[in-house]
């Protein structure tokens, strides 16, 4: 009798950790990707294959999860308390969720660097008197890697008969930021009135984009000193608390019904106060002032 109710003790809480790790990665994965799976609906695809928008990424984040699960199940065996096989599993994804803050940023910064040296180019080929379209179209080649595959995109567009208008919008959709949106700005007003000064206008865009991303690298170095901060100081706790599991004396007390749910509300504390402080750390995402492209107008 004792050994039944020891195995079923043992399956609930694994089956626990299973359903709070699928929900927290449910939340976490917002983008679905293309192509309806056999026998899988939305909601399973968004939960395996998480935001991920290449293969490498969809492949880190099913080992993420996958580790979430054993990693769950492995806590709750040993220490035979569900909560702690709970935060566990939570842990295994929320740590390195944490510790990569700011790399969207850097990355950010990296594409509006990249807009601005395309800005250039873009500007140096227009001054050998071609079109603005055969301009752009030129420059696929020497295009920066960070914004390659978009700049590959908009000569398509304009190779496929898109109208200028829009494929140029499309453009500065993908990039998402405001400093594309006043280059995608310039080249469309060029486009309506056929001005001789987008040369001069170009270059003043890119010096401009120049300035930018020196004022958010100076910002985000500012950031570097409190993320390090929390990092260690998360990474200290987590050691602790790891040594402190696998001592019987210390995690008796929390053994009985009552030390369950305190530990279950230090641990949300714990996990709330640090998504908090990653929240403060991340910058407000720049406003952008073009609108979206309109399908129905893409093509002339």
């Amino acid at each position: 009798m004792r050994d039944d109710v020891e195995l079923i003790a043992m399956v609930s809480g694994v089956a626990c950790v299973a359903g709070l790790v699928l929900a927290v990665v449910a939340l976490v994965g917002t983008r679905r990707p293309p192509g309806p799976a056999p026998g899988a609906g939305p909601g399973l695809r968004r939960l395996w294959y998480g935001s991920g928008g290449t293969p490498g990424e969809q492949r880190n984040h099913q080992a993420l999860l996958v580790g979430a699960l054993v990693a769950g199940a492995a806590a709750f065996l040993l220490t035979g308390l569900p909560v702690v096989g709970l935060l566990v599993a939570v842990a295994v994804p929320g740590t390195p969720w944490l510790f990569n803050v700011g790399r969207a940023e850097q990355r950010a910064i990296a594409r509006v660097e990249a807009v601005g040296e395309w800005t250039r180019r873009l500007k140096d080929v227009s001054a050998t008197g071609q079109g603005l379209q055969q301009s752009i179209i030129h420059t696929v080649g020497t295009a920066p890697e960070e914004i390659e595959e978009e700049v590959r995109l908009l000569a398509a567009r304009l190779q496929a008969g898109w109208l200028a208008r829009s494929a140029l919008l499309a453009f500065a959709d993908e990039i998402g930021d405001p400093v594309c949106d006043q280059v995608v700005a310039a080249l469309i007003l060029h486009v309506t009135d056929r001005g001789d000064r987008l040369g001069d206008v170009l270059g003043s865009i890119a010096a401009a984009a120049a300035a930018e991303v020196a004022t958010r690298r100076e910002i985000e170095a500012k950031r570097t000193q409190p993320r390090f901060a929390v990092r260690f100081l998360t990474g200290m706790t987590l050691a602790t608390l790891g040594y402190g599991l696998l001592n019987d004396e210390y995690i008796r007390p929390y053994a009985t019904p009552i030390g369950q749910l305190v530990m279950t509300a230090l641990g949300a504390t714990f996990i709330g106060l640090l998504a908090w402080v990653r929240s403060m750390s991340q910058p407000r995402r720049p406003a952008r002032f073009l609108p979206a492209p309109d399908p129905e107008e893409a093509i002339a």
